[in-house]
């Protein structure tokens, strides 16, 4: 792994365990073992670019690991619910969910800038449109599948937000079996 990869890696770790505005420049140059120069050289305009960097990463990783689990499930149905048990399952092996979200960046969006709105709001649209082809595979019309694609990732979002809160998968299983009815 280079060194600009390796540095994202670890800085998307930070910022979703801690949150962007958490996260400090001296932290993340601790944390990488690198020095301000060498930052710089890899991100000339700052942590935002790096944030923004890492929010590129994460959508990548979250497209491609949605599209692999919808991909490999006949219904909407079943693939919401593999992707629901995946997240609880990396809850309750690791005691968070990383990796899978970029929530806890999201939630101070108030703080950054429109260019980062705009990466937060390009993955959570990619997920809409993968969620809504598979609806749309299983009969829906193209305008209810785009309105219950934002629905679902809507509410599978909240429920990391309330499974982290609450430290307790619960909100996520409510979820996984409400989910189920209403797709079903």
């Amino acid at each position: 792994m280079d060194k600009k990869a390796y540095i994202i890696n670890i800085a998307t770790s930070l910022f979703q365990k801690k949150g962007y505005m958490s996260v400090g420049l001296n932290e993340l140059l601790s944390a990488c073992n690198i020095s301000r120069g060498a930052f710089y050289h890899h991100f000339p305009l700052g942590k935002e670019q790096l944030l923004i960097t890492c929010l590129a990463s994460l959508r990548e990783f979250i497209a491609e690991d949605s599209k692999r689990i919808i991909n490999n499930h006949n219904t909407t149905a079943e693939a919401v619910q593999a992707i629901l048990k995946q997240l609880i399952n990396d809850y309750t092996s690791k005691g968070t969910i990383v990796g899978y979200t970029f929530t806890s960046i999201v939630s101070e969006m108030g703080a950054v800038s429109e260019e980062v709105r705009k990466a937060c709001t390009s993955l959570y649209e990619e997920l809409e449109t993968i969620i809504s082809k598979k609806l749309e595979q299983d009969g829906k019309e193209r305008e209810a599948a785009k309105q219950h694609a934002l629905f679902i990732v809507s509410t599978i979002e909240g429920g990391i937000i309330l499974t982290l809160t609450k430290k307790t998968v619960q909100p996520l299983e409510i979820i996984a079996h409400q989910l189920k009815r209403i797709l079903e």
